[in-house]
């Protein structure tokens, strides 16, 4: 277990102290520059070539957007990026990331022998007193910690959203070997660099992944059943505050993405036909219709106008009769009934608070209120 840590210490850490970052991608990259901007001093590393190089102009691409977003003039623009990004070293080895650190955060490839081969060579370098954390959006945070040999106590996971910089919003998951000091040590960090912690199981799909799964899965549902068109449900939602309906959503991510995603929980969680995956987003992947990354999806994105419904096969998604659709209340309401009945079994089962539950799907799936916000309002 790791020697316990004062309250002093702890916010002297938060406010300022050194990470390790493994992996240059843009979620490494992301999370640097939140750290950076918080007053944290960054190590990063990546073991592919020049990408940590291309990590850094990552970072400093970034740094000007906010630069510029804050409305800063030339010269303070300059003096302000200066004054973060000298606080970033390229390291060029894991000894190097971990060393003085408090915090080192992985953010490689999701592959789970990847991870455990990782941690347990920053197991053995890292200062005993130094938290390590995955950035894992669908792997096991226990199974991963498995990798620390010595001191599994101290991996929890940091799941940040993407991008890391913008969104406010991250899960801090709780392996079954977290000491639950390193865990307050962590929580208070992502306070400090200006993010909302929620605290999560280590339960497939966390909150997030898991909770807001509904979205997309029960209005195929909708569209295998001819219960509405793929049109009809993203007007619906958009009209009860949605920025965008499931299927332009899931064209946005990517359906190979989406899919991945769906199954990896459905799969996690016993495959419960509440879950199941549909057919027609198999359907979809072997004719290439990924999205807005290949040209079409669910809506075709490749003519230079706005996106329109390009038409499925009727016998995975069936026309409504005339008349038969269901209303864009009853679309929305069912959407959110589902996505509420999975909130709850959530919470009984231990993944989350009804209030974490509420903050992740707010600032993680941009709901306007939260599943139990959503039932007390509707006498639920």
């Amino acid at each position: 277990m790791t020697e316990a840590v004062s309250p002093t210490d702890v916010a002297a850490r938060s406010s300022g102290g050194r990470l390790g970052v493994v992996g240059a991608g843009t979620m490494g990259a992301g999370i640097a520059q939140v750290a950076l901007d918080a007053g944290w001093s960054v190590r990063l590393h990546d073991a592919i070539g020049t990408a940590s190089e291309r990590g850094r102009d990552r970072i400093l691409d970034g740094l000007r957007r906010r630069a510029a977003k804050l409305g800063l003039v030339r010269t303070s623009t300059t003096a302000w990026i200066d004054e973060r990004i000298t606080r970033l070293a390229l390291a060029p080895d894991l000894d190097a990331v971990v060393e003085c650190a408090d915090l080192v955060i992985e953010a490689i490839v999701e592959d789970l022998e990847a991870k455990r081969a990782l941690f347990a060579v920053l197991d053995a370098a890292a200062p005993p007193a130094t938290i390590l954390a995955t950035n894992t959006s669908a792997l096991s945070v226990t199974a991963i910690a498995e990798g620390a040999r010595t001191h599994p106590e101290r991996v929890l996971g940091l799941h940040f959203f993407n991008p890391a910089p913008v969104l406010l919003l991250v899960e801090v998951v709780a392996a079954a070997q977290t000491d639950a000091t390193d865990l307050e040590r962590a929580t208070a960090i992502v306070t400090a660099w200006r993010k909302t912690p929620v605290r999560s199981a280590d339960s497939p799909g966390f909150i997030v992944n898991r909770v807001n799964r509904p979205f997309t899965i029960e209005a195929l549902r909708m569209l295998e059943a001819a219960e509405a068109r793929v049109g009809e449900i993203d007007a619906a939602l958009r009209g009860v505050g949605f920025p965008m309906g499931p299927f332009e959503l899931m064209d946005l991510v990517g359906l190979d993405v989406n899919l991945a995603a769906a199954t990896g929980v459905w799969e996690g969680l016993g495959r419960p036909d509440r879950l199941r995956p549909s057919p027609i987003q198999a359907w979809l992947l072997e004719h290439g219709r990924l999205g807005r990354k290949s040209g079409v999806g669910f809506y075709r994105h490749d003519t230079g106008h706005d996106p329109v419904p390009e038409p499925l096969p009727h016998d995975i998604a069936p026309v409504p009769r005339s008349g038969r659709s269901l209303t864009p209340r009853e679309i929305a309401r069912r959407i959110r009934s589902a996505i509420a009945a999975e909130a709850i079994l959530a919470r009984d089962a231990g993944v989350a608070s009804e209030s974490d539950i509420d903050t992740a799907l707010w600032l993680g799936a941009a709901h306007t209120e939260g599943p139990f916000a959503w039932l007390r309002r509707n006498d639920g």
